[in-house]
């Protein structure tokens, strides 16, 4: 039977077979090239072209190709040929001119540029804006908060919270304990349209006022349990009394029980203070100002309204109270506690990156600040 032209050998050197073993088994490669490799690495051990076909899993003739591509250009014959199509419209120095602008500019009467405005600036198709912000992660509509704390204990005291999470105290509790105050029983004033198919649920915009509720909760950082009691004010008399009722709740053989809080006033009144020291179990800490972020009773905040009172419809404070305590005790049936994994160290990190950013360096003639850019940080 006839047979065609032997398929040339592929040999390679050290460096060639090192680059092609790793692409053929990285994930961040593309599927194409990984698939190319595999293909040049099987023909140099020897296999047949049908061999690296079925093995592979391409045909032939892709088998052929490569091998030819590659004993032609070597490593660089197994990228993606130019295609054709239309030539570029827009170079390199058009792409720089609309980020630059993106970046340093502002349009006018405006805070921000939109893909509008942009393209009328530098004359481009709103569409290329487009694809230019995407290419290069710019998003100029978002938009975020930040706080940076002052407070002069900063490191000490994020290392003293971080520490309860990460290394509690061996027997010890560790409570996180905040206020959630004036939560708003609201009554709709249309009825809610439920989900369907291809429709979300919608609420009507419009609603009543039907009073405020103020909570105060403790979370068991160990277990995710949660203890909360509606006072009608936010005080330190409520505030006392909801420590009341979590002493009652902890069994008096605990001997050691940590308490993590925020620096309201409420906190730091003689009647909350002179409480503590008549209980020498109860450790008080005390997040720095501005990083009530570091309070893990503010997630659980978080869950409740997004799951209980953002859609919620309560048309007096009797039954919110009585959804919060029915959302308390339902997530007390399974809690779950969160699971921290920040370190002090890495905290203190993402916080001197930002307070490298927006330091204030100097006072300005106009008696302001001037927030030059410093490689200080003051942590």
């Amino acid at each position: 039977m006839a047979r065609g032209r032997p398929a040339l050998p592929i040999t390679l050197t050290g460096d060639e077979r090192d680059w092609l073993e790793r692409a053929a088994r990285r994930w961040k490669v593309s599927h194409a090239l990984a698939e190319r490799a595999r293909i040049i690495l099987k023909i140099a051990d020897g296999q047949t072209g049908i061999d690296v076909a079925n093995t592979v899993g391409v045909t032939n003739s892709t088998v052929s190709r490569w091998r030819a591509r590659f004993l032609e250009f070597r490593l660089a014959g197994l990228g993606d040929a130019p295609r054709a199509g239309r030539p570029r419209t827009i170079d390199d120095d058009a792409v720089e001119e609309c980020i630059r602008c993106t970046l340093e500019d502002t349009p006018k009467n405006a805070t921000h540029w939109s893909t509008r405005s942009m393209a009328a600036r530098i004359r481009f198709d709103k569409s290329t804006v487009s694809r230019i912000w995407r290419t290069f992660g710019l998003r100029p509509h978002a938009y975020k908060t930040y706080s940076l704390s002052t407070d002069p204990e900063f490191v000490a005291k994020v290392h003293d919270v971080v520490g309860l999470y990460l290394n509690p105290p061996h027997g010890a509790l560790v409570l996180s304990v905040d206020e959630k105050p004036s939560v708003q029983a609201l009554d709709r004033r249309q009825p809610m349209l439920p989900l369907f198919p291809g429709q979300e649920a919608r609420g009507n915009h419009d609603y009543v006022r039907c009073g405020t509720t103020d909570l105060i909760a403790a979370l068991n950082v160990a277990t995710g349990a949660v203890i909360g009691k509606c006072y009608p004010r936010h005080t330190a008399v409520e505030f006392r009394k909801f420590l009341d009722h979590v002493d009652a709740s902890i069994p008096p053989e605990l001997t050691e029980v940590h308490v993590i809080m925020d620096n309201l006033s409420t906190h730091k009144t003689d009647t909350v203070r002179h409480w503590f020291l008549k209980r020498p179990r109860y450790h008080v800490h005390f997040t720095p100002t501005h990083a009530s972020w570091l309070n893990q009773i503010e997630i659980w905040f978080s869950i409740l309204h997004s799951r209980q009172l953002k859609r919620g419809v309560h048309r007096s404070t009797k039954d919110l109270r009585a959804a919060i305590e029915a959302f308390i005790t339902d997530g007390n049936e399974h809690p779950r506690p969160f699971k921290w994994t920040r370190t002090a160290e890495q905290i203190l990190g993402s916080v001197a990156r930002l307070a490298a950013r927006i330091r204030p360096t100097k006072p300005t003639e106009d008696g302001g600040t001037d927030f030059s850019r410093t490689s200080e940080t003051g942590y």
